[in-house]
């Protein structure tokens, strides 16, 4: 059925840089591997951490367009295998690449040095947009992805192999 189609909302690239990464070279790592546009972000409040309110702690970026191709490329690093933990209940899935440079196309650069990232995939059904707007309705039950049906949409459409 048309309505009960899987599809990929957007995907998330973010580095949290913390105190010691420089932002910079953060923001450049991810406009090499995407070319977007990357946002800062920074905390709301003083944290356990001890880092003040407002400061630059990492940077992320939203890619919404041509995702299945890049989300290919991303699998690609991690040898098109994810745990089963990589899955959350409501059928998002994300995972970590450890060196920005395992990701095909990329070169290392001495001036970046080695930094890893995650990427978090949102996975959505036609009829979602009701989720986004502010109605008093919400999506129905039977219309959520599963955790089971997100291994399976990512099984087929990108060839990956669960791993338990």
């Amino acid at each position: 059925m048309k309505m009960k189609e899987i599809r990929i909302e957007k995907i998330t690239l973010n580095i949290g840089c913390g105190t010691k990464t420089p932002i910079e070279t953060a923001k450049t790592i991810l406009k090499n591997i995407s070319g977007g546009k990357v946002v800062v972000t920074r905390t709301k409040k003083r944290t356990t951490f001890n880092v003040p309110k407002n400061k630059d702690i990492g940077c992320k970026i939203t890619i919404r367009k041509n995702t299945g191709p890049f989300l290919k490329r991303l699998l690609e690093a991690k040898e098109q295998r994810l745990r089963n933990s990589n899955f959350d209940n409501t059928g998002n899935f994300s995972f970590g690449i450890k060196e920005y440079i395992e990701v095909p196309g990329m070169e290392y650069d001495p001036k970046l040095g080695v930094l890893g990232f995650d990427v978090c995939v949102t996975l959505e059904r036609p009829g979602y947009r009701v989720k986004r707007k502010r109605l008093s309705s919400t999506v129905g039950k039977a219309h959520l992805i599963k955790k089971e049906e997100a291994i399976e949409f990512a099984k087929e459409k990108f060839g990956i192999q669960i791993e338990e």
